[in-house]
């Protein structure tokens, strides 16, 4: 790699992160377990979301044991509101699998590690890095906007081929006596300083040895093509009522939201009490929602009558909190 700074950015990406970190609760660990989980619930989330759901969740699965014998309506419950349900039945699965295959103790090399469910090229290297001390790149899209610009690479980094270019390129500049703090150093960059749009370069520890920077023209990188427009889907979600209890389903053990907990969702019904509408993006998809209450019985299809306080012990999707809580409102009036 043609690149003349190597050992000046190394030194000062690692000692800026030393210095300037911010105070975590997965940084007060090196146990490979707990960085594993923090990794998989920080994916497409933000830190601040992140923090009160791995507080609760170590709490109540602070083991590889403790996660792998409960019950997988207990995890999605703790997992309610941070999306992306499918990284919790895989961290489950793959906790299962290091317990009985692994004597419960986490790989320590990629070729391992990356055979567990869920874990990718990403999660592998951030957990070598990080709790084992293994110099592994960890490459996800701060890292390949911050390197983007540092190496004033112009691939486009949408297409999957160009992420092998930034996976050699931090195997080419890790710092191998400290990887944890080089791989996090590259992270938190992107998070704090390298931002998407126009960088904070004046605040910048490694400007002098950016090559986008020397260009002059940083904030074009990285260079990534617009994904397409993303699917819009309307629905009507109709919380049929009975007495004190209301009607609820289990969505399909795979797809969208696989296994959790749902009022009736029709494509048209606009029968009823108005309660909430909203929109939910996805990240493939929209869903635009009207909601109503009635005390029509459903159309013939499986489910269960449950009370408030049984539906609220349910794990359930975003949009259905929402409309939980319009009909706790109404309830209440």
């Amino acid at each position: 790699m043609n690149y003349p700074y190597k050992q000046q950015f190394k030194e000062a990406l690692v000692t800026w992160f030393s210095e300037e970190q911010r105070d975590l609760p997965w940084r007060k660990t090196r146990d490979p377990y707990k960085i594993w989980v923090s990794e998989i619930m920080l994916q497409q989330t933000r830190v601040d979301t992140v923090i009160p759901y791995y507080e609760r969740f170590m709490m109540s699965f602070p083991t590889i044991e403790a996660l792998a014998n409960a019950d997988e309506e207990e995890v999605l419950k703790h997992w309610e509101g941070l999306g992306y349900y499918s990284r919790a039945r895989n961290l489950q699965a793959a906790v299962r699998e290091v317990s009985e295959n692994y004597g419960g103790i986490v790989p320590n090399t990629r070729h391992d590690i990356a055979k567990l469910k869920g874990v990718g090229p990403y999660t592998a290297g951030a957990v070598l890095s990080i709790a084992y001390g293994v110099p592994e790149h960890a490459v996800d899209g701060n890292v390949m906007r911050v390197l983007s610009r540092v190496l004033n690479i112009r691939e486009d980094i949408s297409k999957p081929k160009t992420k092998k270019i930034f996976e050699d390129a931090v195997m080419a500049l890790i710092d191998e006596a400290n990887p944890s703090y080089f791989n996090q150093g590259l992270m938190e960059l992107g998070a704090l300083i390298c931002t998407k749009g126009k960088p904070s370069c004046l605040l910048c520890p490694v400007r002098e040895f950016c090559l986008g920077f020397e260009a002059g023209d940083p904030e074009v990188l990285p260079i990534k093509t617009k994904k397409t427009k993303v699917k819009a889907l309307n629905y009507d979600v109709v919380v049929h009522r009975r007495g004190a209890t209301y009607f609820v389903q289990q969505r399909a053990a795979d797809g969208l939201l696989a296994n959790l907990w749902q009022f009736p969702m029709y494509e048209s019904y606009k029968t009823g009490e108005p309660l909430v509408n909203f929109k939910h993006v996805f990240s493939h998809l929209v869903w635009h929602i009207e909601s109503y209450l009635t005390t029509e019985l459903p159309v013939q299809q499986e489910g269960k009558w449950l009370t408030l306080e049984e539906i609220e012990r349910l794990p359930m999707p975003v949009p259905m909190l929402k409309v939980l809580d319009a009909v706790k409102k109404q309830v209440e009036l």
